[in-house]
């Protein structure tokens, strides 16, 4: 990795954390920033370094760096009832990268369904882990942790392809200099 994509990479980290700081508790899922600034990753970043930010994030937030939503950190986060949506971003951001890789499409509607895919792998990783740790049905589930975010989330996917689309443009400013 050059020292550009490091310091992105860096970036990047830091935003996740302070989106998750803006939160909102809706139960047992809050609605938080993250899903914008997760949506705007593989639109501005190579897929490997997507990936490796999430990962890095997820583990700063495992060893106990308050970088989760609430000012929280720890392994049991990752382990309770929130923290398969948290792995899901993880699992979700390959198959992001990969619906941007789909040339057959205008970069912006690569961008909406990228983070459309994101979305729909860590709902699904999250919701059976909630399940899991709340032994619910997946109906009470989805109606708890889905349901009430789709709307929401699907404004900050659409807010963060506008996003995108001007910090392209501005790393290609940079970058010429």
């Amino acid at each position: 990795m050059s020292n550009r994509q490091v310091a992105r990479c860096g970036v990047c980290i830091a935003l996740l954390a302070v989106s998750a700081w803006i939160t909102v508790p809706l139960g047992p899922v809050p609605f938080t920033m993250q899903t914008f600034v997760l949506a705007l990753l593989p639109q501005v970043m190579r897929t490997r370094d997507a990936v490796f930010t999430v990962v890095v994030y997820l583990l700063l937030g495992a060893v106990g760096v308050p970088v989760f939503s609430g000012f929280q950190g720890g392994l049991g986060v990752l382990l309770g009832p929130t923290g398969g949506y948290l792995l899901g971003f993880a699992a979700g951001m390959p198959v992001a990268g990969a619906v941007m890789h789909a040339s057959m499409l205008p970069r912006r509607a690569r961008g909406a369904a990228a983070g459309i895919a994101l979305l729909a792998v860590s709902y699904a990783l999250g919701t059976l882990q909630l399940m899991n740790v709340y032994a619910l049905d997946a109906p009470t589930a989805l109606a708890v942790a889905v349901v009430p975010f789709v709307v929401p989330d699907v404004i900050k996917v659409a807010a963060s392809v506008s996003v995108a689309e001007r910090i392209r443009h501005a790393l290609g400013a940079v970058a010429g200099r």
